[in-house]
């Protein structure tokens, strides 16, 4: 979810939004403040809003100004905006963690697994009963994991849709490539740039909201995604929403599955017949496993990546 937004902004538009975490952040805690007034619903459709209002007024009185002086000027002044967002969230909510929980029509399970020793692998809907897990080993799967993914494929498709296949869509495309061209045919491109980026803000506010009440709201959530989601679109490929849909995918893959093995890289050369222990040449590497290593894989992806497909996975640029 906070590909897409970044990807609009990042990838297409060439901004180095380094701010776009903070915007996330702010969503949630905006929709925080707006549920207790005026419901769940309702802040999951006014909270991005106001992240997108905010971050197209940022544009056009901060960002457009040093746009011309190219990408430094942009990182730092999107990097100072994300220091003075954390400082205000902290001066009005404090440092630790605001009570953000889902309604009450996504809490509970979507479905249970049960593994059970005499029937094997099953599925039930909602909660299994306590009766039946008393027997079997049961995993519940959260009703608002659901919605997150029900929310972020539909994201996808809106903004595929409004990209190929509506005139808006077209102009702005052509106005992030062409933009002398889109001008002289009359239109608004400043215009198009803000609702660009106040779109891609918003986006990242609406994912603040779902990941707010899904995991936690503190003033850390922002630094927890604000380096892994540029790997996601540098990977998925620089223009390309289908490459943020499967950096994304990779990437979480690629965080969590390695924390299941065990075994440790002396392992791994030992299975094509090395034989090496992990006091070989003297080199501790080969003791880490693979799960102590797991953090390091996206970005040592994206180095890879950087250096044999510049343009990402399924990138359209390579600027």
């Amino acid at each position: 979810m906070l590909s897409s937004g970044l990807t609009l902004i990042f990838s297409m538009m060439g901004v180095l939004n380094f701010a776009h975490a903070s915007f996330y952040m702010l969503g949630a805690y905006i929709a925080y403040s707006l549920a207790g007034v005026l419901g769940f619903w309702t802040a999951l459709i006014a909270a991005p809003l106001l992240v997108g209002v905010a971050g197209a007024l940022f544009e056009r009185t901060a960002l457009r100004r040093v746009h011309k002086y190219g990408h430094v000027p942009e990182l730092l002044i999107t990097f100072g905006l994300s220091y003075v967002l954390l400082e205000v969230v902290q001066l009005v909510f404090g440092q630790t963690a605001v009570p953000f929980t889902p309604p009450p029509s996504l809490q509970g399970s979507a479905f249970t697994i049960i593994q059970s020793p005499a029937s094997g692998l099953s599925f039930a809907l909602g909660a299994a009963p306590a009766a039946v897990c008393s027997a079997a080993s049961c995993s519940t799967f959260p009703l608002t994991r659901v919605f997150m993914m029900a929310v972020a494929l539909l994201m996808l498709l809106s903004l595929w849709l409004l990209l190929t296949r509506t005139r808006v869509g077209l102009v702005i495309q052509a106005a992030l490539t062409h933009p002398e061209m889109v001008e002289a045919l009359g239109h608004n491109v400043p215009a198009v740039f803000m609702l660009v980026f106040g779109s891609g803000c918003a986006l990242a506010g609406l994912a603040g909201v779902i990941g707010g009440m899904t995991f936690v709201t503190d003033p850390t959530m922002a630094a927890l995604v604000g380096t892994i989601i540029f790997v996601v679109v540098v990977v998925g490929g620089i223009g390309s929403l289908s490459g943020a849909f499967v950096g994304s995918l990779l990437i979480g893959l690629l965080q969590t599955l390695p924390l299941t093995v065990d075994g440790s890289l002396a392992t791994l050369f030992n299975k094509f017949g090395a034989g090496v222990t992990p006091d070989t040449f003297g080199y501790p590497i080969l003791k880490l496993s693979l799960a102590q290593v797991a953090p390091i894989l996206p970005y040592l992806l994206m180095v890879l990546i950087l250096i044999f497909r510049p343009k990402g996975l399924l990138g359209t640029r390579e600027d």
